[in-house]
């Protein structure tokens, strides 16, 4: 089990390294954007679309380590103060929630992205860059946060038995 919860984290860790790299993208599209508007007078039609897509892609991927870090907000004035057996039981009881969501991404993002795959669909903006790589990062990205959920959900599992058996 142990192995099984390890790749999970490595995947995690490594798609969210990658999406990284994203921000990078991101900050090239602003200032190449910046740089010819500014100095040579000549805006493009593609670089606030392009910046919008690159970080709506960092933000689904990045999402599976962030929870692996356990950077996702919480209310720390409660959440802060319970026992470790107490957050695993919350967040045992709340993972409910957290599946629902995942799959609700999973499936109408998927559904989304086949559509967008499927009828070539474009952007309705002058640029008009295809859609279907776009859409296809949220069920990506939910997937990811989902495997990393079910290995969270495992941990506080084990949390409980080991302390109550101990």
């Amino acid at each position: 089990m142990n192995k099984v919860l390890n790749i999970i984290d490595k995947t995690s860790k490594w798609t969210g390294y990658g999406a990284s790299f994203l921000v990078l993208g991101m900050l090239a599209v602003l200032m190449t954007e910046v740089i010819l508007r500014y100095i040579f007078q000549a805006p493009t039609l593609w670089a606030h679309e392009m910046s919008g897509f690159l970080f709506g892609a960092y933000f689904t991927i990045a999402g599976a380590y962030v929870l692996l870090i356990d950077g996702h907000v919480s209310i720390d004035l409660i959440y802060g103060r319970l026992s470790k057996k107490q957050k695993a039981i919350l967040d045992i009881c709340t993972f409910i929630f957290f599946v629902l969501m995942c799959i609700t991404l999973i499936w109408y993002g998927g559904s989304s992205a086949v559509n967008a795959w499927d009828t070539g669909e474009k952007s309705q903006s002058v640029w008009g860059p295809p859609l279907a790589p776009v859409r296809t990062m949220l069920p990506i990205g939910a997937s990811l946060l989902l495997l990393q959920g079910l290995a969270k959900l495992i941990r506080n599992i084990y949390t409980l038995v080991v302390r109550e058996s101990s």
